[in-house]
């Protein structure tokens, strides 16, 4: 299937069920955001120790571009690291939010929100070879039809020696759903390697059990890990640190339990990963 990267239903459809989400999730438990207030953080612990290691001196002086980032939570998050920040997503509600938190906050100095579809990234942030650090996290390529764009734009805003760092749901774990199979195990449910999306009609959400969401058709993606890393290097940019973790900051699986610090893992056997995390640097000149 051809998919026009800039419209279509599945961008439409997409973008409508994140549109409805947003007031859900701001009024959630699950988006607390009392740390923010505080001035401190609501970074997962997988996402904050890599942070922590890419930069241990702390984010002063750091520029990141934080894509897909929903209403700002952790690039609000980095902020209060220190790092000046940018945070794009394609949902209007959920920029409109995220620049009222950072009012707020009284860090909308350098914080700032675009509204934009990834794909139109680079004509609506026209700042090439600029940002020290690409950060996006949980929840994201799976919704787009093509990482190899995707990879292509990040090297377009990293600097030279400038870094990505990544994570998200495992797709090995992607390819199952629900619990029926033997012990209430999930059962396979979706091809690893599939170019179509999976259209789904799904009203359910994550952060909140009781709620119905109306605009309940998404179009999802699988992207395998070889096609992940393999766009990336053509991309341009070294694959510099890859890890798989055993743990999610949302409950994937009705199997999965609470592991400590919001995550979800297995109740015993580590089955599969659940999640993984790379960090890739753009070439010096």
């Amino acid at each position: 299937m051809t998919v026009d990267l800039r419209g279509g239903d599945w961008l439409d459809d997409n973008r409508a069920n994140w549109d409805e989400r947003v007031p859900v999730h701001v009024a959630s438990d699950f988006y607390d955001q009392e740390p923010l207030r505080r001035g401190d953080g609501v970074l997962d612990p997988i996402a904050r120790a890599g942070i922590d290691r890419l930069f241990p001196n702390g984010m002063h002086d750091v520029r990141v571009l934080h894509l897909q980032c929903h209403f700002g939570s952790d690039t609000l998050s980095l902020a209060n690291r220190g790092a000046s920040v940018v945070g794009l997503d394609f949902s209007r509600p959920a920029v409109e939010e995220a620049r009222r938190m950072a009012a707020e906050l009284g860090i909308d100095d350098r914080a700032r929100f675009v509204e934009a579809n990834i794909y139109d990234a680079r004509h609506l942030l026209p700042e090439p070879e600029s940002f020290d650090l690409v950060f996006t996290t949980w929840g994201t390529i799976g919704w787009l039809p093509d990482v190899a764009e995707w990879a292509r734009i990040i090297a377009w805003f990293l600097k030279p020696g400038g870094r990505l760092y990544f994570a998200d749901g495992h797709p090995t774990a992607f390819v199952f759903d629900g619990d029926g199979g033997p012990g209430g195990l999930p059962v396979f449910q979706y091809p690893y390697a599939n170019p179509e999306a999976d259209v789904l009609e799904d009203g359910r959400d994550y952060a909140d059990d009781e709620v119905e969401i109306s605009n309940a058709r998404t179009w999802e993606w699988m992207h395998p890990l070889a096609e992940v890393l393999g766009a990336l290097r053509e991309a341009g940019l070294s694959i510099d640190a890859f890890d798989e973790h055993y743990r999610v900051p949302w409950r994937i699986f009705p199997l999965t339990v609470p592991v400590g610090e919001g995550m979800f893992g297995w109740p015993s056997e580590q089955w599969l990963p659940l999640s993984y995390e790379l960090v890739a640097t753009a070439p010096q000149r």
